[in-house]
């Protein structure tokens, strides 16, 4: 697929977060850019703004005849599309170049210095990281991001196409379409079984993703990570993490004014005073790895220690709402045990004598199922959980598989499970000060309403 050559690029799920940034890129380049989402959203309005043609009905009557043309159209699709999907079956059926998205990724980037960061958790807060510390530079780059990075209000990051960076999404298999000259795996927790089966068959792609870098490329990987890749000899494998023998090593970590501040110490050498101010030791390390990354490629320290300081997080990743003496809101993306048991540590240490409420949403019919255990001993933490319907996503329900069920295991004397028409009257009248809304599916929806709420609280 030579991208140069095609005029118009139609989206099938343009409101994803990785779909809404390549179709982000292709507006900025010049390209005609329309698509099709299930329902209207923050992102498909920005989009909109930027004169994308988007509709919401599954209807090629819709589609405006210019991106009817097969010889000048790309079509590019989400898997969580299914295949029935009537506009996906007419672009196969008459012979358009339809192609999902990581394959378009990998288009784009197979002739860039491609940095790619994958793993079950922290891959989207250390590629924007990585992203936001390379755009600190001089350097001719583009981050493709799986979320909205606050200092870009945008999950794009473009300033030319020397260097990417990019979320490799083991969803699907999705980041084995990548070749990348640099990589980080940050974690492998089991996920998305659904689709794996067991955690050995993710263990196995992600040891393929790895067989993907190219000769002479450099995979970081956490320190500790069970990855038994053994030495594929053509690449260089350096860890980062807090231990002592890492190669890259976060030390003398502490605390001042809700910030961390830190020193780091490379392979060559140790550097002091390094401040982050996003909460959590989970969100330490994915900034070691972004610092990693970047140090290796030859990025100045300085330029580096200035980017991690002035770094303002990523909408839904412990957003603040609301920072008041009288109430904290944070509102964060955790949708797996191991997510909300971070984001569970990172609310203690930095609150660790407050009363904390939960609403946690589940997210996937499958996912909950698999992890219920593991669920119910995360959310167990709280001092107070609202516990919504499961989000089905791209899902049919499963027979036994509900909220009531996830709720039973819980073992919390202060829980119950509320339709989301409850949320307002139950976080009003609860005396918890710190206030977390968690979840992947549509409870960011709400989270405005509860900010509002809070906002106008006497």
């Amino acid at each position: 697929m030579e991208i140069n050559k095609v005029h118009n690029v139609y989206f099938i799920g343009i409101g994803g977060i990785g779909m809404s940034a390549l179709a982000r890129y292709f507006k900025m380049l010049g390209k005609e850019v329309a698509g099709y989402d299930k329902t209207p959203s923050k992102i498909t309005s920005e989009l909109e703004d930027l004169d994308v043609a988007i509709h919401f009905e599954d209807d090629v009557n819709l589609i405006s005849d210019s991106f009817l043309d097969k010889e000048n159209t790309l079509v590019v699709y989400t898997p969580a599309v299914p295949a029935s999907h009537s506009e996906l079956c007419y672009f196969i059926e008459n012979a358009f170049g339809v192609y999902k998205r990581s394959e378009v990724l990998g288009f784009i980037t197979k002739d860039t210095f491609c940095m790619a960061i994958a793993g079950t958790h922290g891959k989207t807060t250390t590629s924007t990281i990585l992203g936001h510390l390379l755009a600190e530079t001089d350097l001719k780059m583009t981050a493709f991001l799986g979320g909205i990075a606050e200092n870009y209000n945008s999950n794009l990051i473009l300033k030319g196409n020397d260097i990417s960076v990019v979320e490799a999404d083991e969803f699907d298999r999705s980041f084995l379409r990548l070749f990348p000259d640099s990589a980080c795996i940050t974690s492998m927790d089991a996920d998305h079984l659904d689709i794996y089966g067991n955690a050995e068959s993710l263990q196995d792609s992600f040891k393929e993703f790895a067989n993907k870098i190219v000769n002479g490329g450099v995979l970081f990987l956490r320190y500790g990570l069970d990855f038994p890749i053994g030495n594929p000899g053509h690449i260089q494998i350096l860890t980062y993490g807090l231990e002592d023998k890492s190669d890259y090593q976060a030390l003398n970590i502490r605390v001042d004014n809700g910030s961390y501040v830190f020193d780091i110490k490379t392979p060559e050498e140790t550097f002091s005073n390094f401040k982050l101010s996003l909460p959590g030791r989970h969100n330490l390390l994915n900034a070691l790895a972004a610092f990693s990354m970047s140090y290796h490629y030859g990025v100045d320290v300085e330029i580096l220690k200035k980017g991690l300081k002035n770094f303002k997080g990523i909408y839904r990743r412990f957003s603040y709402q609301v920072n008041r003496k009288e109430r904290v809101f944070i509102d964060d993306y955790a949708h797996h045990p191991t997510e909300i048991n971070a984001a569970h540590q990172a609310v203690r240490e930095m609150y660790p004598d407050e009363k904390v409420l939960a609403i946690f949403q589940p997210h996937l019919f499958s996912r909950t199922k698999d992890f219920a255990d593991d669920f119910a001993v995360s959310l167990s933490k709280f001092d107070e959980l609202l516990l919504l319907d499961i989000y089905p996503a791209r899902e049919e329900p499963i027979p036994g598989i509900t909220s009531s069920w996830l709720l039973s295991k819980i073992k919390n004397q202060r829980k119950q499970l509320i339709p989301k028409s409850w949320l307002i009257n139950e976080v009003m009248s609860s005396d918890a000060r710190i206030v977390m809304t968690l979840g992947a599916g549509d409870i960011g929806v709400e989270v405005p309403k509860i900010k509002e709420a809070i906002l106008n609280e006497v």
